[in-house]
């Protein structure tokens, strides 16, 4: 148990002393229907080894028969190539659990029920923020073809491009964590945080104590985190703590028991909105390891950015968006939440949006792509995992074949071996294209970041991995020729300095155990 550092709030030193969690509970989501697949896989097998006997050929023939109809089904179907791939080499081996899998993934109806959910918020609520029309038109932006982008991302929501907000960028975890505890000690009005992850510490401790206190003083207080954390860091009656404090509190899409449809669409955002006047965004969730309070894989590299200005609304609005998920037609009056901010001194331009797997579009590697197809001079990147698909990875290695200097900073020490094995098989094939790779000495790099040609950058909570390109709730940062980009180059500049570069050499000289593994993990990396 980590100690308590508040010992002047009784409430929330009794809500800060851990209770046990539902470890049990993940054997119940997914997982639990993976294995009681394989189960009947096995049973039905020996079954039908006792019924026909002798008589093998004709099993053979219906199994053979049964995993060619399943092999056209999968064919028809709208999925990225390299996922289907998966799908064949896991219904070539594993016909009858991996197609009642594929079934139960395509029939979906958790993810048939929160699009419809959506879609319809968005729908409801597309006017709360509006987008001028004259910042579409300056020069900058049409030069550079952000309006472009702009014009994309409000097909799958309503992202405006701001002129109007501060920007303030934050190089490590520890710095954003000093400037949320100034800023949430301001509110006077509301506060809403959405993060993937809450854990009891230091960092969460101080957050919650202000929480409480301005509770109390009457300003309304919501806290959504990802249900993960009910198997990881928080007891399933964590939101009905939170309310003996005064808090309004979610556990998004919490696991249930061998029915959690959802559970690959989780909630990895990380928003905190204050009086609809500032936000915070970024790769920082609310554990003391995001600000090197303790020691878990070495440094932990992470970073964020604070909004001060009108592009607070769109990060309000996407936090509603999410809270009233669960409560379709609950309390739609949000009025009183927008345009609290007021213009700030004109700091670029900026775009904050998010991407959903409930819906058609890829908005995270979409940007991505967008910086790494316009770059002319440099783009360089941040990321705590590399599991490309096809798409992405061509960008990355086009964008180095035409000139463009392409770096990748990633973590020295991994905090999953799995993924760390899997980004070493794209090792090799970036750097025959030109691509530079870097592997961040100290320790662990969590930071989503992109930067380009001084003058565009990308801060926000977006993996280079197929979860979060394709399977998570997501939020994002967009920025064009603000004032904190310098500073964005410098920290990778300095952060790279740490650094060891990947050459042909490191590559012959990787583990064998890593070579193993992501070999074998490289054929089911759509799916994890």
């Amino acid at each position: 148990m980590k100690k308590n550092k508040f010992p002047d709030n009784p409430d929330v030193i009794r809500l800060l002393k851990k209770r046990k969690k539902g470890l049990l509970r993940i054997v119940f989501s997914r997982f639990g229907i993976t294995a009681l697949f394989l189960l009947i896989q096995v049973l039905v097998i020996l079954i039908l080894f006792i019924w026909f006997d002798e008589d093998v050929q004709y099993f053979a023939v219906v199994s053979t028969t049964f995993t060619v109809i399943i092999m056209l089904h999968l064919f028809t179907l709208e999925m990225e190539a390299s996922s289907k791939l998966t799908w064949m080499f896991l219904i070539t081996i594993l016909p009858l659990p991996a197609s009642l899998m594929l079934l139960f993934t395509e029939h979906d109806s958790g993810h048939r029920r929160l699009s419809r959910r959506l879609q319809r918020l968005i729908r409801d609520s597309k006017n709360k923020i509006t987008q001028d029309e004259e910042v579409l038109k300056k020069e900058e932006v049409v030069s550079t073809s952000t309006d472009a982008l702009c014009h994309y991302l409000n097909h799958s929501g309503r992202f405006p491009l701001y002129d109007s907000t501060e920007v303030t960028y934050f190089p490590l975890g520890e710095q954003k964590f000093k400037a949320m505890l100034e800023e949430l000690k301001k509110a006077e009005k509301f506060i809403f945080m959405e993060y993937f992850i809450i854990d009891e510490g230091l960092m969460w401790g101080s957050i919650l104590k202000i929480l409480a206190d301005k509770a109390a003083e009457g300003v309304e207080v919501r806290v959504m985190y990802d249900g993960m954390c009910e198997i990881s860091t928080l007891t399933s009656d964590y939101p009905k703590r939170l309310e003996k404090l005064g808090i309004k509190c979610k556990s998004f899409s919490p696991l249930t028991p061998f029915i959690s449809t959802q559970y690959n669409y989780r909630d990895h955002r990380k928003i905190l909105v204050i009086d609809g006047k500032v936000a915070f965004n970024g790769g920082v969730n609310l554990a003391d390891e995001y600000i090197n309070e303790i020691v878990r894989f070495g440094h932990w590299k992470d970073t964020a950015v604070m909004l001060k200005g009108k592009a607070v609304d769109s990060f309000t609005l996407m936090f509603l968006q999410m809270w009233h998920l669960s409560e379709i037609g609950r309390d739609m009056d949000w009025d009183r939440y927008f345009g609290l901010a007021e213009a700030a001194k004109n700091d670029g331009y900026l775009i904050p949006y998010c991407d959903s797997p409930l819906d058609q579009y890829k908005v995270g590697e979409t940007v991505y792509m967008d910086i790494l197809d316009r770059a002319r001079s440099y783009v360089h990147i941040m990321t705590p995992y590399l599991i490309l698909d096809n798409e992405l990875e061509k960008s990355l290695t086009y964008a180095a074949q035409r000139g463009v200097d392409v770096k990748l900073i990633l973590p020295g020490i991994p905090d999953k071996k799995m993924p760390y094995a899997l980004a070493k098989t794209h090792y090799k094939q970036l750097l025959d294209a030109g691509v530079h790779i870097y592997e961040y000495d100290p320790g662990f790099v969590h930071a989503k970041v992109f930067v380009s040609d001084d003058e565009k950058a990308v801060v926000g909570t977006i993996n280079l991995d197929y979860r979060s390109l394709y399977h998570h709730f997501e939020c994002a940062t967009y920025m064009l020729r603000t004032g904190c980009i310098p500073q964005i180059e410098e920290d990778f500049e300095s952060t790279l300095a740490k650094c060891s570069e990947v050459t042909y050499e490191t590559i012959k000289k990787t583990k064998l155990s890593y070579k193993i593994r992501g070999g074998i993990m490289k054929i089911f990396a759509p799916l994890m």
